[in-house]
């Protein structure tokens, strides 16, 4: 009896773990250090406090936000090689796994950036909106 799906190539946690890392970092940043600083500024001071009251390990990053966004940069800067560096690999011959390889491909190229864009903005807002 044939296969109802085809077998897809396991991707690699370089290819796949290192953007979605560098994600979380870069959101971890916003959370911690770019979204109060940002809320403060626009009057939502109440907020903040809510916040932290209820999350009170987020006055402990934001004590430490330069060590937080330079773990994060450095995560980043590995996601943004790795996907650099395979951007010529060769995908597999068979067409349904060179399609699974190409859309993977273009994933991580989008996360990364999308991720980049985001510890931007979260320096920004933490470093010199502040």
């Amino acid at each position: 009896m044939a296969k109802l799906t085809p077998d897809l190539p396991k991707a690699s946690w370089r290819e796949v773990g290192l953007p979605f890392l560098s994600l979380f970092g870069s959101l971890s940043t916003l959370v911690c250090c770019a979204l109060p600083a940002l809320l403060v500024a626009l009057g939502f001071g109440a907020t903040v406090v809510g916040l932290t009251s209820s999350m009170p390990w987020l006055i402990t990053l934001s004590m430490h936000k330069e060590w937080v966004f330079g773990g994060s940069f450095l995560m980043l800067s590995l996601a943004g090689f790795m996907v650099w560096r395979s951007r010529n690999w060769p995908c597999p011959i068979d067409p349904i796994q060179r399609r699974a390889c190409l859309i993977g491909r273009k994933v991580s190229f989008f996360v990364t950036l999308f991720s980049m864009a985001l510890w931007g903005i979260g320096f920004y807002v933490a470093f010199f909106l502040a």
